[in-house]
């Protein structure tokens, strides 16, 4: 377990819900990985994300698809795409990424509460 923060510490991370508008593969990526656009809503908009995802999900059913993400991170270069958001997830028994989920559809850009 992680040190004790303060509430403040976290309403200082800002992680909305966002629904992925489109996904591919992104081959010049060190390991393995899906790029994404995650549409935010109208406060936000859509951003670029990238996640070493591939071992569960592919590009195609990743459309649709609602998602956490870190919203005020300064943005992040891997190799030739700027990720703007950090798409939250754990990792499984193998250390594969499986992504952070809601079990049910709310607005994209709420904040996490």
């Amino acid at each position: 377990m992680s040190d004790t923060i303060s509430f403040d510490d976290f309403l200082a991370v800002d992680i909305r819900v966002g629904t992925i508008v489109e996904a591919a593969p992104f081959p010049e990526a060190r390991k393995p990985a899906i790029k994404m656009m995650i549409d935010f809503g109208d406060e936000i908009g859509v951003k670029k994300s990238s996640a070493q995802i591939t071992v569960h999900y592919t590009p195609e059913e990743l459309v649709g698809r609602q998602v956490m993400a870190v919203v005020n991170f300064p943005p992040r270069q891997i190799g030739p795409v700027r990720s703007e958001v950090l798409t939250l997830g754990y990792e499984d028994e193998n250390g594969a990424i499986v992504l952070a989920a809601i079990d049910k559809p709310v607005p994209n850009g709420r904040r996490l509460m």
